[in-house]
């Protein structure tokens, strides 16, 4: 095995977890940037576009001629070809609210994002593109070490984590 995604919704804490683990560490957003896939900014979202499709062929390139374990981290990871694995980082809404809160997100950033988790977004993408390894994981009440440890025993192991064994669909029906 040689690559890792690590997605999520913002601040579920994919850069947090994945520099504790033992590979090599690519920023998804910080390699579209210094490589020029960015297409603009979505004036709306305030969000980078990214050029897909050449930044997923860079990707795989960037597999292919390594022999060290790549984790690539970023919310956008799971639209990307090459993954031997793929981590999906889950946190609770309540949770999630206060770290978007923290990093001064907007109202309607924050609200965008509660509802991408409560739906499960980045998880049901994942499972769509990598349906045999794809692994959900609530990380909602671990510290980062242990976050740390039950992401790096997947790498290893794999094990029972299968997406939709997290729900947070009730705090959309609870925060309408």
């Amino acid at each position: 095995m040689t690559s890792v995604f690590i997605t999520g919704t913002p601040c579920t804490g994919k850069t947090t977890v994945a520099t504790r683990l033992n590979g090599r560490v690519i920023k998804i957003n910080d390699l579209a940037r210094s490589h020029g896939f960015i297409m603009g900014v979505d004036e709306n979202k305030g969000y980078d576009i990214i050029d897909i499709e050449k930044l997923s062929l860079y990707v795989d390139g960037m597999i292919k001629n390594s022999d060290e374990l790549l984790i690539f981290e970023g919310h956008v990871t799971h639209l990307l070809d090459g993954a031997d694995k793929v981590i999906v980082l889950r946190v609770r809404p309540e949770i999630l609210r206060a770290r978007l809160e923290a990093r001064n997100y907007s109202e309607s950033k924050i609200r965008e994002n509660l509802e991408a988790e409560a739906l499960g977004v980045c998880a049901f993408e994942s499972a769509e593109k990598y349906p045999d390894d794809t692994y959900e994981v609530d990380v909602s009440e671990l510290t980062v070490d242990e976050a740390a440890d039950l992401i790096g025993d997947i790498i290893e192991n794999g094990g029972d984590y299968p997406v939709g064994s997290v729900d947070y669909m009730d705090w959309l029906l609870l925060n309408p």
